[in-house]
C-alpha cells in the first residue's frame, strides 16, 4: 500500500498531537511533533541565554542544536532529544509554552526546523503536526487537516493538562497564554498559521476523542486508496 504523508495544523490545544500519535499507530506511520522541535529551541535558548532578537547570536546558536526524534518502546512513542538529552517532558513546561511563539517566528529558526522537517519526510509514511505543515513544509501532502475548538474549550483541555504539574497554575494564566499564542501564531511575517486550501477542516469542540479520530481515519484511508 502506497505510503502518504499527513499533515495536522491548528491552533494550540485542539488536541492536534493526540490526534496525530493516533493517526500514526493505527497506520504504522512515523509521528513527527514539529511543536516539539521548537520548543526544544526554545529550552536551548533559555538555558543558553541566547537573545533571539539579535540575528547573528540565533544563527550561531542554531550551530550548536542537534535534534532527533528517538522511539520509546516503553512509552511506545517517539520522543524528542536535545543535543542527546531527552527533553520531551522538560520542554512541556508553561515557562517553555510563554516564549515558544517568539522564537517560532524568528526567520533563521523556521528555515532550520523546515529543514529538517522535510528530510524526516523525504520517503513518506508520516504524520507531523504544527502551525505551517501543511501551507510551508509539505504544501503537496496528500491529506492536510487544520483543527479547530473553542476557546472556552481549548481553556479547558490546556488547564486540564498542565495543572497536574503546576498546582498553583490559574485558569486564567492558561487563557493568556493561549490567547497570545494564537496572536502570535496567526500574525507573524513568516509562515503564520492559516488553513492550507486544500485542507480538511475539523472542529472537534463538540467531538469525542475517538469520533474526531474515527473521521481522520475515514479521510486518511480515502487519500491512500486513491493514492495507491
Amino acid at each position: 500500500m502506497k505510503k502518504i504523508i499527513i499533515t495536522i495544523d491548528g491552533w494550540s490545544a485542539c488536541g492536534k498531537s493526540t490526534l496525530a500519535k493516533q493517526m500514526a499507530k493505527a497506520l504504522g506511520y512515523l509521528y513527527i511533533d514539529s511543536g516539539a522541535m521548537y520548543r526544544a529551541i526554545t529550552l536551548y535558548f533559555l538555558r543558553n541565554h541566547v537573545d533571539w532578537t539579535h540575528t547573528r547570536e540565533v544563527e550561531k546558536a542554531m550551530e550548536n542544536i542537534n535534534l532527533q526524534f528517538v522511539f520509546n518502546p516503553v512509552s511506545k512513542s517517539t520522543e524528542i532529544y536535545l543535543n542527546d538529552e531527552n527533553v520531551e517532558y522538560v520542554i512541556r513546561d508553561l515557562v517553555i509554552a510563554e516564549k515558544v511563539s517568539d522564537v517560532a517566528a524568528i526567520k533563521e529558526v523556521r528555515d532550520f526546523a523546515v529543514k529538517q522537517q522535510r528530510k524526516m519526510g523525504k520517503d513518506k509514511g508520516i504524520v507531523m503536526d504544527g502551525r505551517d505543515i501543511g501551507t510551508v513544509v509539505f504544501p503537496r501532502a496528500e491529506l492536510k487537516i487544520f483543527m479547530t475548538a473553542d476557546n472556552s474549550v481549548r481553556v479547558g483541555r490546556r488547564f486540564k493538562e498542565l495543572i497536574v504539574k503546576n498546582p498553583n497554575l490559574t485558569i486564567e494564566e492558561v487563557k493568556t497564554n493561549l490567547e497570545m499564542r494564537d496572536y502570535i501564531d496567526s500574525n507573524r511575517k513568516v509562515s503564520p498559521l492559516k488553513k492550507a486550501k486544500d485542507a480538511l477542516l475539523l472542529d472537534n469542540t463538540n467531538l469525542t476523542e475517538k469520533e474526531q479520530f474515527e473521521m481522520a481515519m475515514n479521510w486518511a484511508n480515502e487519500k491512500i486508496n486513491t493514492s495507491a
